[in-house]
């Protein structure tokens, strides 16, 4: 479109407008329109790739290239220019297109005489949908204004795939999203299965209308709507200043980019062309999703999510579509987000019957909720968004990190089957709830629980727990905008300790930090924050937090007995350190006239190795020891749980692994202190009969994993699979799950 005026542009997208409403197919309007698009610019060739799947893109349309390569000639994802391009997400502008790297000679399309190349993506915020290209025979790059004028013609073409607008029934055409089975391979982040419908947490903005007719109504919409978005952040500023400095810097960045300047001046230029409001505004968010999601800065890419939210928030002002969008949630409803934070996940509560995430991790505070919860949890779940409609009916499959969208019949009715099957399972470990976990050679292990909210407790009761091996006290802290207040925390603590009903519960310092950051907290941007600043290594930082929170638990536990374990210690030091905090808050309690609980239990968290070769004295001062397995396991292999490349391959039941639990245990049994095994892990059977025959007599897991792993123990003799254990590393096996689960099948 070089050299053309503004209202030629506008004349092409009317005319693209106008094929979107005729009748006739989808093949149809895709002719029509790469006709209309190479005679607006003078080309000889104007082409459309759509993706026929994630990583095969099809000629879709030509004019200019021979027409029996339509629906024939297939790339796959950044192979030859037309993949580079769809993969990368950026304009690909050349005057030879043979001589660039990785160009790929496709002779079926006889496009060897059209050496000029320019190819534009596709897309609609972060969703790749195909590949507009544009080809010459002058051998002369593309104008700044025809690169330009195509990225825009490519919004319109992505809001006309969005609305259906080439959806074919033939088999041959590829298929379009929001009309069929669909499959996401995500992560496990909560184990269970759970059938019903889609509930979005952001419902997707439709723009219906992505041509405007009058550039200057177009700019008033733009102005008053970008007006109203600055006074919302503004206020949101001002509303910060209670939570704190950091919160409100964090703000403050936000602020810029809903003042900047050059951001509206592109979605103004985008509406001179002929966008709508809503088009431009979404046009510039996915140019910069595609630049900013490729980013080596992490924090350019954290960026990407104040302007992804302030984009958001503009295209819901401008088309009236608000997060009440006046439709019903369903019934069943499975929560289908990019992320979500603990409070949001709060607010939705138990009626939710499992929650997918684009986004999340193993170990977020997202996740510890939906544990709480005892609802599934798929994380991972990569464009599910894009792709789900409200209503639409889902299978989430915990145990595998799999999620059936629209899933077939035949599918279904394979997953109601096994969801049938794990409830006649859970009532029969129902009638264990009352029994002790004692194994046919007559050891007996205590199971505990883990909780971190309020909605745990009931599970203490109805599981069979003997109390709470693990309170995450961070959730409190997690769930709101500001720092919680003593007297707030002293409450929450007493109600957790009547509704133990006298059974002990073991508060867990403040672990934040890594995943868990808190939303006034600003963020470290840490190249590896699992190995950062966090946990015992914030709270002796920030000593007046831990004395807060100290004070707290200890008022909370007037009267009764109190357990305090420090996270995450990684030297003796620490935990010295964090003892004398805790004894200077219990004599300060004293100084003031304050009951006292009737006895003091200080315990540590071993979850880095360092700690299993601890001065003696280190076990001799703790009153009890748990080992955090999700930490010590990623520590031990080297292996970031929450990257899916390495963290399977490094298995729980490998003899060196076991071989140091079984050093830990040692240490302890020397300093008689007792020893319990607390994480992910406890709580699946066939590791949890395991760490029992290695000596552990107390495992902490989750409450729905109290009656299988109770079921398992009642059914085996613990000696005779030690013994299986230590023949298997006598003859210098180093994988021991197959002989461990061997084993168990025959018994």
């Amino acid at each position: 479109m070089a050299g053309r005026s503004d209202s030629d542009s506008r004349k092409l997208l009317r005319r693209l407008r106008e094929t979107l409403a005729a009748p006739g197919g989808g093949q149809d309007r895709l002719d029509d329109i790469t006709t209309h698009i190479a005679d607006s610019m003078g080309t000889e060739v104007c082409s459309v790739y759509l993706f026929r799947d994630t990583d095969t893109l099809e000629l879709c349309a030509t004019e200019g290239l021979k027409s029996q390569s339509v629906h024939k000639t297939r790339l796959r994802l950044g192979e030859g220019l037309v993949g580079r391009v769809a993969k990368s997400g950026r304009s690909i502008n050349t005057a030879n297109a043979p001589a660039e790297p990785g160009f790929r000679y496709m002779p079926e399309t006889g496009e060897e005489v059209f050496p000029s190349f320019l190819g534009v993506p596709i897309q609609r915020v972060g969703e790749k949908l195909g590949v507009l290209v544009v080809q010459s025979r002058v051998a002369e790059p593309f104008t700044e204004d025809d690169i330009y004028g195509l990225e825009v013609v490519a919004m319109v073409l992505a809001e006309m795939a969005e609305l259906g607008a080439f959806l074919d029934q033939g088999s041959d055409a590829p298929q379009m999203q929001h009309r069929f089975a669909q499959i996401f391979r995500g992560a496990s982040g909560q184990e269970g299965a759970a059938e019903g419908r889609v509930w979005l947490h952001e419902p997707r903005v439709v723009i219906t209308n992505p041509v405007g007719d009058d550039p200057q109504k177009e700019r008033a919409r733009l102005n008053d709507a970008v007006a109203m978005l600055r006074s919302n952040v503004d206020a949101m500023l001002a509303a910060s200043d209670a939570a704190g400095k950091e919160y409100t810097e964090v703000m403050e960045a936000y602020r810029l980019f809903a003042h900047s300047r050059s951001w509206l001046r592109r979605m103004e230029e985008d509406i001179d062309l002929g966008l709508s409001a809503e088009a431009a505004v979404e046009k510039e968010q996915s140019l910069a999703r595609s630049r900013l999601e490729s980013a080596a800065d992490p924090y350019l890419r954290d960026r990407l999510h104040d302007l992804d939210d302030l984009s958001n928030r503009l295209l819901r002002i401008l088309t009236g579509q608000g997060k009440d969008t006046g439709a019903e949630m369903p019934e069943n409803p499975i929560l289908v987000a990019r992320n979500i934070g603990p409070a949001e996940l709060l607010d939705y509560g138990r009626k939710l019957k499992g929650v997918v995430l684009e986004e999340g991790s193993v170990g977020s505070h997202a996740t510890v909720v939906a544990r709480s919860l005892a609802i599934p949890l798929v994380i991972h779940a990569a464009r599910i968004t894009s792709e789900a409609l409200n209503g639409d009916p889902i299978l989430v499959d915990g145990d595998m990190g799999t999620v059936h969208l629209r899933p077939e019949e035949t599918i279904a009715a394979a997953f109601r089957d096994k969801v049938a099957m794990q409830a006649e399972a859970q009532k029969r470990y129902a009638g264990l709830r009352d029994l002790p976990a004692a194994s046919l050679c007559g050891e007996t292990v205590q199971l505990y629980m883990n909780a971190g909210l309020m909605a745990d407790l009931p599970s203490l009761q109805n599981s069979g727990a003997e109390g709470v091996g693990l309170f995450r006290t961070e959730l409190q802290f997690l769930t709101r905008t500001h720092v919680p207040r003593r007297r707030e925390l002293a409450q929450l603590y007493s109600h957790v300790l009547d509704s133990a009903l006298g059974r002990p519960v073991m508060f867990r310092t403040l672990d934040i930090g890594s995943d868990k950051v808190l939303p006034y907290m600003k963020p470290q941007d840490e190249p590896n924050p699992a190995m950062g600043w966090r946990a015992i290594r914030v709270g002796l930082d920030k000593t007046g937090v831990l004395k807060m929170q100290l004070q707290a638990l200890i008022r909370a536990a007037v009267g009764r007995p109190l357990y305090v374990m420090f996270p995450f210690v990684a030297e003796m030091s620490e935990f010295e350190d964090a003892y004398r905090i805790l004894m200077e808050s219990v004599a300060r309690e004293q100084r003031l006239g304050h009951g006292m609980p009737t006895d003091l239990r200080v315990g540590a968290m071993i979850e880095t190795p360092s700690m299993a070769y601890a001065p003696k004295r280190f076990f001799e001062m703790c009153d009890f020891i748990s080992i955090g397995g999700n930490d010590l396991k990623q520590f031990f292999f080297a292996a970031d749980r929450e990257n899916e490349r390495v963290r399977r391959r490094y298995d729980t039941l490998s003899a060196p692994y076991l071989t140091f639990l079984e050093l830990i245990l040692a240490r302890c049994a020397e300093a008689e202190v007792p020893v319990s095994f607390c994480g992910e892990d406890a709580g699946r059977p066939i590791e949890a009969v395991t760490f029992a025959a290695l000596g552990f007599r107390r495992l902490s897991m989750r409450p729905a994993s109290i009656g299988p792993v109770k079921h398992l123990i009642r059914r085996v003799n613990l000696q005779a699979l030690r013994a299986q254990i230590d023949d298997a590393r006598d003859r210098g096996i180093s994988n021991l799950r197959p002989v461990i689960t061997d084993w168990l099948a025959r018994q």
